[in-house]
């Protein structure tokens, strides 16, 4: 019988000891044809315009009080940017699409270490650096909104484990939220990577992860509820399906499981509206949500149609390494600086000028904290994991 620290180090498609008759890729399947394609610039576009959209809602459709830009709320200052910006936090969903397309493509044909691994390594150096600067700015500057009120010592340091949601704790930083959707993709999608990813394996997945999202809020059962998470499922299972899409073609039974994943997430969208409703203290429209929805929908499955390949600037790999520090850092530190400076400008040049510099401390973050730490940590748990799984087991 495999033990699990075999299974942490299987190769996909390998058959353990006493699996003589395990599963292994058909002639007929898609997975035994493997495909090495050009990198999709387009994605990291996309993110860029994700964060930015995200960034734009926090900082021109949320009402705050006090004002951050001193003369008014955002509807009264930069009105034709708060129309947009009341609407742009659907970057968010455009995310969770691309995470589900990202996710995939990166773990095929890696061993289930290589997935740990590489999420630890991706998410917690500009994370753990975010959660201390964000902290440090917010306990400095004493603002009346956002965390301030909830922050102690205690909570920071919890937050440091990217947990503090399930334990109980407040967040530094409230957009931290999506770190845990996120986190709950991972674990149940970390299933079927220790099998090894198939066409067929991937496909089952998001066919069984599609029917507890739909009847998990049926079964009133708490952990099936967190794990089927069913108002974002149907984004991580459509950015799957154009994964397939993209690697294998699309197909009669690929373009079915994305229409119904759509019509899901469309449903769903009054449930999302709400809490952005609240937010930004104004009725919003269905019809304009599920229209950028769906272009966002059209976007992604645009580059995994290969519609998009001319767009190859290399620059765009740099904008989407932006991406991770832009959000983990502009809601708290950007309102402070917006709030600080609007003495000395107009509300446009304002918002501009704080946008610019999150972009700049975005940069320097990637440049000289997340690429060096990352480094750092994947030797660490590299050699971590070479030590569990090639010495004898202690008895």
């Amino acid at each position: 019988m495999p033990t699990p620290l075999s299974l942490l180090n299987r190769r996909p498609g390998s058959r353990g000891p006493g699996q003589a008759g395990a599963e292994a890729p058909a002639p007929a399947d898609p997975a035994a044809k493997p495909a090495r394609r050009p990198r999709l610039y387009a994605l990291d576009g996309m993110r860029l315009l994700a964060a930015l959209g995200v960034v734009m809602f926090h900082y021109s459709g949320k009402q705050l009080q006090p004002d951050i830009y001193g003369t008014g709320t955002p509807r009264e200052v930069i009105p034709g940017i708060h129309r947009f910006g009341v609407y742009s936090w659907l970057g968010v969903e455009l995310f969770f699409l691309i995470s589900g397309f990202v996710i995939c493509m990166s773990c095929w044909g890696k061993r289930p270490k290589d997935f740990l691994t590489s999420r630890v390594v991706r998410l917690y150096p500009a994370y753990w650096f975010g959660v201390l600067l964000t902290g440090a700015v917010v306990l400095a500057a004493a603002e009346p909104w956002g965390s301030y009120h909830d922050l102690t010592l205690r909570a920071a340091l919890t937050n440091l484990t990217m947990l503090q949601w399930p334990l109980g704790s407040p967040a530094v930083d409230p957009v931290y939220w999506t770190l845990w959707v996120e986190m709950r993709f991972y674990v149940i999608f970390a299933i079927v990577v220790g099998f090894g990813l198939t066409y067929r394996r991937v496909v089952l997945f998001c066919l069984i992860w599609t029917f507890a999202a739909t009847f998990a809020p049926m079964a009133n059962f708490g952990l099936l509820t967190e794990l089927a998470q069913p108002v974002y499922a149907p984004f991580f299972i459509s950015g799957i399906v154009m994964y397939l899409m993209y690697r294998f073609k699309p197909n009669f039974l690929l373009w079915g499981m994305l229409g119904f994943t759509w019509l899901m997430a469309q449903n769903n969208l009054p449930k999302i509206m709400q809490d952005y409703e609240s937010e930004s203290q104004q009725k919003l429209s269905w019809s304009v949500c599920a229209a950028v929805m769906t272009l966002c929908y059209l976007a992604v499955l645009l580059a995994a149609l290969g519609k998009l390949n001319w767009l190859n600037w290399k620059w765009l790999a740099t904008a989407g390494a932006l991406t991770y520090p832009l959000y983990l850092m502009h809601q708290e530190i950007g309102w402070i600086a917006l709030d600080k400076l609007h003495r000395w400008l107009s509300p446009v040049p304002l918002l501009l000028t704080v946008l610019v510099g999150m972009l700049v401390l975005s940069y320097l973050v990637h440049r000289l904290v997340e690429r060096p730490l990352s480094g750092l940590l994947k030797k660490g748990m590299d050699s971590s994991f070479k030590k569990i799984l090639e010495e004898p087991a202690q008895r």
